[in-house]
């Protein structure tokens, strides 16, 4: 199974988008899958508030791993990061993803009404182990 396949089943197994996009590069950088999970554990959902997208907090921390050691070089990649999956999705802040607030019991309600949890959130998974990927294996 590739990473983007395996992202999005983690994400459909229960697993923040944090923890599915960390976890499918971590093992690669000698972290185990289990501390990557615990270690992606509160970036979900923006944190919680809406914030940075958690496929994209997975991703930068993904890329910190292999970038970290050059401020340079992990700055580049987060803002090749960052710039791209903007590009492609038109944001990386997750309430503006999700077009509501799920830091609100409206803004959960309206995300579950909508399915965006199943069927838009797994689209941004694979878009943010996409481009991560890229970055990485170059």
């Amino acid at each position: 199974m590739n990473r983007i396949n395996e992202a999005v089943q983690l994400f459909e197994d229960g697993y923040v988008c944090s923890q599915a996009v960390f976890a499918v590069f971590a093992t690669d950088f000698g972290i185990s899958k289990e501390d990557a999970l615990k270690i992606g554990a509160c970036f979900g959902s923006g944190m919680r508030k809406g914030e940075v997208c958690g496929a994209c907090t997975g991703a930068l921390m993904a890329l910190g791993l292999k970038y970290g050691e050059n401020k340079t070089e992990s700055n580049d990649a987060c803002e090749s990061f960052l710039d791209e999956f903007e590009n492609v999705n038109g944001s990386y802040i997750c309430r503006d993803l999700l077009g509501c607030d799920i830091s609100t019991e409206d803004g959960v309600k309206y995300a579950l009404d909508n399915n965006l949890f199943k069927e838009f959130c797994p689209k941004m998974v694979a878009s943010a182990c996409e481009i991560a990927e890229k970055l990485i294996d170059d």
